[in-house]
């Protein structure tokens, strides 16, 4: 079976889209298929092409048996709600002008931002081949809950699209119980939705012990260190975490925030203004050397903004976090606080309540008994999510897409 999957993201870029694509596919291979992958050139989330990379109109490569495309497309920082509308369409046109060429029995297409499924579309109609929506996120939402756009003309036509988008494909594969249910309400039908979480690649992400020379590098030692690695966006309320550590004096408690995003700038001034000494700010790092930074911290942290829409949203650092030990303080309701709750893997707090965020961090710290618990659930978290099993589930619902159409032909 020959896929041909279309995303806008890929690494070496380490955000969850390019993680979960790049370990299903390097799976897929291992159980017989072939992939092709289309993409642009890296530069998630500053608009800056990777070094090594252009962004050229075509160019292949092969990565652990992955044959990857990358086309053209305008590239922008990941801020500017137009420019990235930009970014998405030219994606989505230079993507479609190459998959007419690419010989495959399915093809598979991702969100969040869901142009990348209007290519899919094109192509399935074109060259005759059923195409599969893999719904990461409620888009467009999702840029409502974050206050990019509001209800209006545009919106509703969105909207109308995305459904239409979800009819039409042979499969919609959605990464939570939430979003399935969401689509059911508004119309879509049971019988073609099938829910693949995200999970954890056990093989990278393990319990280890702590790294001296990062601690003391970074001047950690002998801290209780709660650490957020991933993308500061719009949508994660860290604003609320950085005024919330001010009120904390416990001078063992500190918090280490790896990774960029479109509030980088905001919350690193917003610190300096309050004079914080209990928190650092990183870089981003490649994908494989988070494991040894998630692993000089006792606690993940993953908060989200208080809104109705991301009660439908797991976060993927969960996962990961479980994988190595680490338990998880989640600023998140929903279908993912009740993960966390019932693998007893971390403590949740309501998001953007400061009185229950500095509640939940002190537990976590001063608790070893609760805390030595939650371990012990982050490991039968950890093997229930294992990213494997999970590929291997998905393989299958798009296996069953090719064989259908194939028994039609």
């Amino acid at each position: 079976m020959k896929i041909l999957f279309i995303t806008d993201n890929f690494p070496p870029e380490v955000n969850a889209p390019a993680t979960r694509t790049y370990e299903h596919a390097q799976e897929w291979i291992r159980q017989g298929a072939e992939v092709t992958v289309i993409t642009c050139a890296p530069n998630f989330p500053h608009g800056n092409v990777y070094e090594g990379y252009k962004n050229r109109l075509y160019q292949k490569e092969m990565m652990e048996g992955i044959e990857v495309i990358r086309v053209w497309s305008y590239i922008t920082a990941n801020s500017g709600f137009a420019k990235r509308v930009a970014d998405y369409v030219s994606f989505a046109f230079s993507a479609f002008s190459v998959g007419l060429f690419q010989k495959c029995d399915v093809i598979v297409a991702t969100s969040p931002q869901f142009f990348t499924t209007w290519t899919a579309w094109g192509l399935s109609k074109i060259r005759r081949k059923p195409w599969i929506f893999e719904l990461r996120d409620l888009w467009p939402e999702s840029i409502k809950t974050v206050g990019a756009m509001k209800q209006g003309r545009v919106i509703d036509t969105l909207e109308k699209i995305e459904l239409w988008l979800y009819r039409d494909a042979d499969r919609v594969i959605a990464v939570t119980d939430a979003f399935k249910a969401n689509l059911i309400r508004r119309g879509i039908d049971a019988a073609k939705i099938d829910v693949v979480t995200n999970g954890s690649n056990v093989e990278l992400f393990y319990p280890r012990a702590k790294n001296s020379e990062l601690l003391e590098r970074h001047g950690l030692k002998n801290k209780f260190v709660i650490g957020y690695i991933g993308t500061h966006g719009m949508a994660h309320s860290l604003d609320f975490i950085v005024r919330s550590i001010a009120k904390i004096t416990d001078e063992s408690i500190h918090f280490v925030f790896i990774g960029d995003g479109a509030t980088k700038k905001s919350v690193v001034n917003l610190a300096g203004k309050l004079k914080l000494n209990n928190i650092t700010f990183l870089d981003p790092i490649q994908k494989e050397e988070v494991p040894r930074y998630l692993g000089f911290c006792d606690v993940s942290l993953a908060p989200l903004k208080k809104e109705d829409n991301f009660k439908t949203v797991i976060p993927s650092k969960i996962f990961e976090a479980s994988a190595m030990r680490k338990p998880t303080l989640l600023g998140v309701e929903g279908q993912a606080q009740e993960i966390i709750e019932t693998y007893n893997a971390g403590l949740c707090f309501e998001p953007e309540n400061e009185k229950d965020f500095l509640h939940k961090v002190m537990q976590l710290k001063n608790d070893s008994e609760l805390y030595a618990s939650l371990q012990e659930g982050c490991d039968v978290l950890a093997s229930t999510f294992d990213r494997k099993r999970l590929a291997v589930e998905m393989l299958e619902s798009i296996r069953k897409v090719a064989d259908h159409e194939n028994r039609q032909l």
